[in-house]
């Protein structure tokens, strides 16, 4: 039996938080134990400090812990590592639904003591009969099937108490814990059956916003840390892209366009980091991304 703590990292969350810890109090647990669920909530100016209030009265595990103002994800995760008690650390976005499973199956493969980091395999809520929708579900495919060659773990990941924190001026929070782990001797596993659903953007500014920043992100990540994630490699995604394509006329029109979106998200990101200077670890929220609904 592995004790885990849970960590939501929650900025202006009203609209998915309820649901979010309902999902978390509702995990279907055999061989995992969770002792304690922390919400941090990071100058949050909606209802999201009132409903986790709720939810405490309902389960004596969940504890709320309030920054006045929003320093930014990777701030907020390091409250929760100074708390956290577990064997297992549990880090999900807020803006995540996992399925009853999930957390169950992301922590079973801690039975091999060289595994050190697990990540659960996101699943959009988006439909794929839109353009946007089309290239936010083409997004998460290439994650996914890139992941099972070469581990890249994001949304919500599971890892052994060993990370203490990570640098406050990271925008790419599981990437950064990912280097630690790894620079600590652990392998990483990817968990394709550990389903966690999650909603892209719904219009090309948000997607490009997102792209950006975490284009950005990783930049500044691999100039720290020299470490890069698998799927940010272009030749690997276009192969993969090439090899699983149907090429109908509208599947074809809408790849390149996806394709040239995340061009332009790329390119603002690296104007951001080299000409700018700036790295986005406090950043313009996409609002389209925040009910899974």
């Amino acid at each position: 039996m592995r004790n885990v703590s849970v960590g939501i990292m929650a900025y202006n969350e009203e609209a998915n938080i309820g649901r979010l810890l309902q999902a978390v109090m509702d995990q279907r647990l055999v061989e995992t134990e969770l002792r304690e669920i922390f919400v941090v909530a990071s100058g949050c100016t909606d209802n999201t400090e009132q409903i986790v209030q709720e939810f405490i009265g309902k389960d004596s595990r969940i504890e709320l812990i309030v920054q006045r103002q929003r320093e930014g994800k990777a701030s907020a995760i390091n409250l929760f590592l100074e708390r956290a008690s577990g064997e297992i650390l549990i880090l999900e976005s807020g803006d995540t639904l996992p399925d009853k499973d999930t957390f169950e199956r992301l922590v079973m493969p801690f039975k091999n003591s060289r595994i050190g980091m697990t990540g659960a395999h996101p699943t959009p809520v988006n439909g794929r009969d839109t353009f946007i929708g089309y290239s936010v579900n083409l997004m998460w495919s290439l994650h996914h099937k890139i992941a099972l060659m070469t581990p890249k773990l994001g949304e919500l990941v599971a890892f052994r108490n060993i990370v203490k924190q990570i640098p406050r001026d990271t925008a790419v929070d599981e990437a950064s814990i990912e280097a630690i782990v790894r620079k600590a001797g652990y392998d990483l596993c990817y968990v394709q059956d550990a389903i966690v659903h999650n909603k892209g953007p719904e219009n090309v500014k948000d997607f490009i916003k997102q792209r950006r920043r975490i284009a950005a992100g990783h930049k500044h990540l691999m100039c720290a840390e020299k470490y890069e994630v698998s799927t940010f490699d272009p030749k690997k995604i276009l192969k993969i892209l090439i090899q699983g394509h149907s090429w109908s006329l509208k599947d074809t029109m809408w790849t390149v366009g996806a394709i040239c979106l995340e061009i332009v998200g790329r390119m603002l990101g690296y104007y951001d980091f080299y000409i700018k200077k700036k790295n986005p670890f406090i950043w313009d929220i996409a609002s389209s991304t925040k009910n899974l609904k």
